[in-house]
């Protein structure tokens, strides 16, 4: 298992459970950004979403796996302002 440093675009995210969460934009600092497809529903479509560095266990070929089952992960998104 890889760490965040190996963490590139279009690799896909999902939850400790196996469940897509969404797909990587890039790495921003200590976030993954999320691309706008996987950007929700409602208030919160079309636009990024982050993922802190602190939910993921580890990169596993081309999927980033969260400490989180997906359904959990998702309460934890922020907005870019960092935001929940």
């Amino acid at each position: 298992m890889s760490g965040f440093e190996d963490i590139k675009e279009h690799m896909e995210v999902i939850g400790a459970d196996g469940v897509h969460v969404g797909t990587v934009d890039h790495t921003d600092g200590d976030r993954i950004k999320l691309t706008k497809m996987d950007s929700g529903e409602g208030s919160h479509q079309g636009h990024h979403h982050y993922i802190s560095r602190g939910l993921v266990a580890g990169v596993e070929g081309d999927k980033v796996r969260l400490s989180a089952n997906a359904d959990v992960a998702v309460t934890f998104e922020e907005e870019e302002s960092g935001a929940a």
